[in-house]
């Protein structure tokens, strides 16, 4: 299982994935806003979205926290 962990503190904006989803690697699965900047967190693998352990509309979240989980 792949982890998806944010690279900054913020708020969640957009989750552009739902579990089940195939994605590439490259591919955007969630956009942050942080500063009032939209911040992309892409797949680091190809695979199916297993678990999103994030929400639209989360707040003062923290860098590292494991936001997606795919399955390779």
């Amino acid at each position: 299982m792949e982890h998806i962990t944010l690279q900054t503190s913020g708020n969640i904006w957009k989750i552009l994935v739902k579990v089940g989803d195939k994605v590439e690697a490259g591919d955007v699965l969630f956009i942050m806003e942080v500063m009032k900047m939209e911040v992309e967190h892409e797949a680091t693998c190809s695979g199916v979205i297993r678990e999103i352990h994030i929400n639209e509309g989360d707040e003062g979240l923290d860098a590292d926290m494991i936001a997606i989980s795919i399955e390779p």
